[in-house]
């Protein structure tokens, strides 16, 4: 039976529950063990014996065992995180209970970090490991084939796809971070599309006939971050002075192709209520100086910029870019920076452990599109710390205005954030980078996502079996429940599915897994129903316990399989709060 190692696991978890009782003095789980069909959700009670149950022998005629659906629930909402509980009701029926209204919840759990992954194999590898990590099981048009680390990744067709199956049978995802060498590529029909045309060669692809060229809408933001927990960045003055000693709009027009515009707010303004409140500081050295002055630096410092040499939407020339931002605060505030490179996993993983100091540079491209996706994820409670402490009246106008399903009820709690955000200055931002996609011109299907999320089940060429696809990077894992990087997150959502998902080259959130998760009428609660009959590559039936299973491992910090690459979990943590029984933070 599929779920044989999920029997053991509920008893693991009901034993560390047990335990955590005990001794947390934060909300601890129930392990809920319900029967099928409920007409309602089960209510939590004293957690069961940890036996499995016994099972049937599979040689003897009988009826169907029962489902037993995995679930957990926190004692109360004072841990600080959004669920409540996450409950296998039946098997097909999935209820999220909520702590606060969360009208965002359904483009939330489209992303594809929060996916559904087998349980069977979260269990077998203990949430981690090289299996789970380089080969998941899921539901996706394509199963892995072959990673073939620092060359190519192979997928193929996945036979128990319950759609129509992938046009092309074949997709490989290759990689180059040079923008010439992947232009080069296409050009010379090695590779059948590729990501991030250079800013220089818009034209150059427009003009070739057997090329096309797919513009991507700017939902991106480059920004300087600064860590407020290292000197002098401690100083607010001496951040508000790095603000209008940088000369964006020369950025912009310099090393930024058409499309692009300079940053006002850190949300584009495609987004509701993403530029409200006041704008960004204007370039002003005299001022700049005036502040560094007051803050006891009128000769400048010494500080570093550091970044990871990887081209993306929203930084499509790094290299380039933090030489100009070096040159800039030398010439401007006559601070000395030492330009420091570092490799793209080892650099996502220190910024979001707060541990790099100086300048940073990075940037975001929107997820899904909703405000909270750029301002919680990096400025609400639940965020990381790559700026250092939090700002409590950040976080407190976030919280509010992310309960509102109304954009015009949600505007003052924005622009009060955003004033806060331009007041204590965690990051300069800088840029709204367009980006544009190449195909060649056979290619049907194509397609330039505005979150980058392309789907490549639909397209193909006439007479070929192999998609070839050139990107930026090579992925970190393809475990994206533990990933930020949008190269990996790309690769992640070829394999897995999440409940809902996003619009072929769209934003709108809309069913897939789940039939409809369905709201109650304060939204705070959404109950989901599961597609029949949906299997794994492995050809293993998707049911609640896999949904449960992929969310709770992600949402009880205390989860022998809360393990995956780093147990860092960042998108979790940022868009639904915080863990649960996560350990008190370090003295």
């Amino acid at each position: 039976m599929k779920h044989n190692k999920l029997y053991i696991l509920v008893a693991v978890i009901v034993m560390s529950s047990m335990i955590l009782a005990a001794c947390a003095t934060q909300a601890t789980p129930t392990v809920v063990v319900t029967e099928a069909p409920a007409t309602s959700a089960p209510v939590a009670t004293t957690p069961p014996t940890a036996v499995p149950p016994t099972k049937v022998p599979t040689e003897v005629p009988t009826a169907a065992p029962t489902f037993e659906g995995f679930s957990l629930s926190a004692t109360d909402c004072s841990y600080g995180g959004e669920f409540s509980s996450i409950e296998a009701v039946d098997e097909l029926t999935v209820k999220f209970t909520l702590c606060y209204p969360d009208p965002a919840f359904l483009s939330k759990i489209a992303f594809s970090a929060f996916a559904i992954h087998s349980s069977d194999q979260i269990v077998a590898t203990g949430g981690g490991g090289t299996e789970l990590l380089e080969n998941p099981i899921g539901t996706g048009p394509y199963m892995l084939s072959e990673w073939k680390r620092g060359d190519e990744i192979v997928f193929t067709q996945n036979p128990n796809y319950r759609g129509e199956a992938a046009k092309t049978p074949t997709l490989v995802f290759r990689w180059s971070s040079e923008a010439a060498q992947r232009l080069l590529e296409l050009q010379s029909g090695t590779v059948d599309g590729i990501d991030n045309v250079g800013p220089a060669d818009f034209d150059t692809v427009k003009n070739d006939p057997n090329l096309q060229l797919l513009n991507r809408e700017a939902l991106t933001t480059f920004y300087i971050g600064m860590n407020n927990t290292f000197k002098p960045f401690d100083d607010e003055k001496v951040r508000q002075a790095i603000a209008m000693g940088i000369d964006r709009q020369r950025i912009v027009d310099n090393f930024y192709p058409a499309g692009s515009s300079v940053a006002e707010y850190f949300t584009p303004c495609t987004l509701p209520n993403g530029c409200v409140g006041d704008p960004w500081y204007k370039f002003d050295v005299v001022a700049a100086k005036a502040l560094l002055a007051e803050a006891g630096f009128p000769n400048g410092f010494d500080t570093t910029i550091t970044y990871r040499d990887v081209v993306r939407g929203y930084l499509p020339q790094p290299g380039v870019v933090a030489q100009d931002i070096q040159a800039q605060l030398k010439a401007n505030l006559n601070i000395t920076a030492e330009i420091v490179v570092m490799e793209s996993a080892a650099y996502l993983d220190a910024t979001s452990a707060g541990t790099v100091g100086g300048l940073h540079l990075l940037g975001w491209g929107a997820d899904f599109p909703d405000i909270v996706n750029f301002l919680d994820y990096h400025f609400g409670a639940g965020s990381s710390k790559q700026f250092g402490t939090h700002w409590t009246d950040i976080t407190d106008a976030l919280s509010a205005g992310a309960q509102l399903a109304d954009n015009a009820a949600r505007k003052p709690f924005y622009v009060t954030a955003n004033n806060a955000i331009r007041q204590h200055v965690p990051m300069i931002p800088v840029a709204h980078g367009g980006s544009g996609v190449a195909y060649k011109a056979a290619v049907e299907g194509g397609q330039a996502s505005p979150l980058g999320n392309e789907d490549f089940s639909v397209m193909s060429i006439s007479g070929q079996d192999t998609f070839v696809w050139m990107q930026n990077a090579e992925p970190i894992s393809l475990y994206c429940a533990d990933e930020t990087d949008g190269e990996t997150l790309r690769a992640c959502e070829q394999i897995n599915e999440s409940l809902y998902k996003y619009q072929l080259g769209g934003v709108a959130a809309e069913p897939n897994l789940a039939t409809a998760c369905t709201p109650n009428t304060d939204l705070t609660e959404y109950t989901c129903t599961l597609g029949t009959g949906i299997k794994f590559s492995d050809g293993s039936t998707l049911d609640a316990n896999d949904v449960t299973m992929s969310l709770i491992a992600q949402w009880d910090a205390s989860s022998p399989y809360h393990v995956a690459r780093t147990a860092t979990f960042e998108y979790f943590n940022a868009l639904w709060g915080a863990f649960l029984n996560a350990p008190p933070p370090a003295p």
